[in-house]
């Protein structure tokens, strides 16, 4: 029998708004996710804002254009420090953002003081703003990713490290400390899984994050083909780490209802999921009410567990 202990529940963090911008409160609200029971955490980038959020292409983006978005890895970095167990998530880190070399070097670093922890979420993005910064090709960004984490892969790997693409090359070259385990951190790869992502999730990745909103037999039909191009390429479609998100559910009152959510676990559980994300921002959003609300997520989540799904 199948019991949430094998589905994770980790805790998305909302960026700084919340903290009033003080990112350390983000950090002590991740030692509190541990507390209570969560799995792990993930945290979220934008590495600069333009004020076109309408252009969001998943329904309505609900920060302001000046919301607090702390740095993804330096954050998590922080969490590392007063946390155990809990495993470091990005989700998404908008990876084509940096410079491939720089992010190996980091991500290591951090896998490495973390014991293993951190787990790299990874896409494209979808503001041009961002890109147009940093003197880079928005339309090319689908390319970039690719590039960024397949360079990362080889200087995660056997050294000297070469690689070559269309936009990183490099040749025998180090980049130490080397992550914990061989070949990296764990990559899952966001967004719809066209020819360009499931091709990249084969070669580089090691699971798939669905786009937010994504139900139950979206996720089914994902996993069905992910598992069919595993095989066909000899990797081992068990080994398929799926991310999805936690639908909300409004209980009685209006307001989102955390046991009614982790209800339809058991769904995401057949649909192929292996790895639960339930979204702190839609359950509270003043800091205030924080302390309460972890008191009865920790009842909740203990009550999950020892529920059969």
């Amino acid at each position: 029998m199948t019991t949430s202990k094998s589905l994770p529940i980790l805790l998305g963090l909302p960026p700084g708004d919340m903290a009033g911008g003080d990112p350390a409160v983000v950090v002590d609200t991740a030692r509190r996710a541990e507390e209570a029971g969560f799995a792990g955490v993930v945290i979220s980038d934008h590495v600069v804002m333009g004020a076109r959020t309408d252009r969001y292409p998943w329904g309505s983006f609900r920060q302001a254009p000046d919301c607090p978005w702390p740095e993804p890895l330096t954050v998590l970095t922080a969490v590392a420090a007063v946390t155990t167990a809990l495993r470091l998530c990005t989700g998404i880190l908008i990876a084509p953002l940096r410079p491939a070399t720089l992010l190996a070097k980091t991500a290591a670093t951090l896998d490495v003081l973390s014991h293993g922890r951190l787990e790299l979420g990874v896409g494209t993005g979808w503001q041009q703003e961002e890109f147009d910064a940093q003197g880079l090709d928005a339309s090319a960004r689908g390319e970039l990713l690719t590039d960024t984490i397949g360079a990362c892969r080889a200087l995660w790997g056997a050294s000297p490290a070469t690689f070559s693409s269309g936009s990183v090359s490099f040749a025998d070259i180090w980049c130490h400390p080397r992550p914990v385990s061989p070949g990296g951190p764990p990559v899952l790869f966001s967004g719809t899984l066209t020819p360009r992502n499931l091709r990249r999730i084969v070669e580089l990745g090691d699971g798939w994050i669905p786009i937010m909103g994504e139900r139950p037999p979206g996720v089914a039909d994902g996993v069905a083909l992910l598992t069919k191009a595993l095989a066909d390429s000899g990797r081992d479609p068990a080994a398929l780490r799926v991310r999805a998100h936690l639908p909300v559910v409004r209980g009685d009152s209006g307001d989102p209802d955390l046991a009614a959510s982790l209800a339809g676990v058991p769904e995401l559980v057949a649909a192929g999921a292996t790895d639960v994300v339930a979204p702190l921002g839609a359950f509270v959003r003043d800091e205030a009410d924080l302390p309460a609300w972890f008191s009865h997520a920790r009842r909740r989540l203990q009550y999950h567990e020892a529920s059969p799904t």
